[in-house]
């Protein structure tokens, strides 16, 4: 197992146990890129100096080089790493819970990170399941803060509702980084300019038909990165003196003459070749509205969706 990337204690009103998270998902990107001169095909370079422009400054050590705090035009004061490291910060060892929300109470823009919560060590795991069972059965979320990374953060612990002891995959929890209200932009400066408009209920009928021809359960393993694809290819293209891929213009859907009649199309070709991919089939029968919240929220596919209220 990796190291734990934080190490502390959830605090539950007089209940404490250790815990170890573990970051939840990883860059899967195999295609690095170098900053090259165009001239000489050499690889460049970046150099730390001193003075404002860094144009006639001398090169500094990293060992040298220290925060500083502009509290003047001009004028600094000097942060040591030792002194950040030393601030008192109780959420730096222990996630102390304030309260507890329903899971369907944390909207999806919120959340920011997951993380993989597990027991610190055997003597921690009794306790550690119980919370993670309560959790469980009343699908809540404990709230609490925790500090790595220069900033404290707001986190979320929870355990999914579906997990099965039986399953390896089911008997820990799920933390997740949650920003800020003030973090999030209000969604009335970007939506206030969209005019309300009478919609046609028969329009509505084709558009509901719609989704419910292309709904389908989801399977995040379907889903894979193209472009990553299409960047490796092209390289090896190059590496190999091939001749590259050019992208092709979207094929011609042909004429639509107004919504109602790209609403029928779209149903009436429902059922070609395009639905027979496992993430498109239609449903065999109708699924509930996803409740928002950790339960739906995959690490490795966590998706953003907009903010209905500030």
């Amino acid at each position: 197992m990796p190291r734990p990337f934080w190490s502390g204690h959830i605090q539950i009103s007089l209940v404490s146990f250790g815990v170890k998270l573990f970051p939840a998902v990883e860059a899967k990107s195999e295609i690095r890129f170098h900053q090259l001169s165009r001239k000489t095909g050499e690889r460049i370079h970046h150099q730390k100096v001193t003075g404002d422009d860094g144009a006639d400054g001398n090169p500094v050590e990293k060992d040298d080089i220290v925060k500083g705090y502009e509290y003047r035009k001009g004028e600094y004061v000097v942060i040591e790493p030792s002194e950040i490291e030393n601030l008192r910060i109780p959420s730096r060892n222990t996630i102390a819970v304030s309260q507890f929300v329903s899971l369907d109470e944390l909207d999806p823009e919120l959340f920011e990170k997951p993380y993989f919560v597990v027991p610190e060590g055997e003597n921690q795991t009794e306790a550690f399941t119980v919370i993670r069972k309560a959790l469980q059965s009343t699908k809540k979320a404990a709230l609490g803060k925790i500090a790595f990374g220069g900033r404290e953060h707001l986190v979320a612990i929870s355990a999914p509702p579906e997990a099965k002891d039986e399953d390896a995959g089911g008997r820990g929890m799920m933390a997740y980084t949650l920003r800020y209200a003030e973090e999030l932009r209000d969604p009335a400066e970007y939506f206030s300019e969209i005019k309300k408009t009478q919609i046609d209920a028969d329009q509505l009928t084709l558009a509901k038909e719609l989704i419910q021809r292309k709904a389908a359960k989801f399977a995040p393993e379907k889903f894979h990165d193209e472009y990553e694809a299409a960047l490796k290819e092209m390289v090896e293209a190059k590496v190999n003196h091939a001749p590259l891929q050019k992208n092709e213009p979207a094929a011609s859907a042909g004429k639509v003459i107004n919504l109602m009649d790209a609403l029928r199309r779209s149903v009436r070709s429902g059922a070609s070749a395009s639905d027979d991919t496992p993430e498109s089939k239609p449903a065999k029968k109708k699924t509930a509205a996803p409740k928002k919240g950790p339960q739906l929220v995959k690490p490795e596919t966590k998706s953003k969706s907009r903010r209905k209220s500030a």
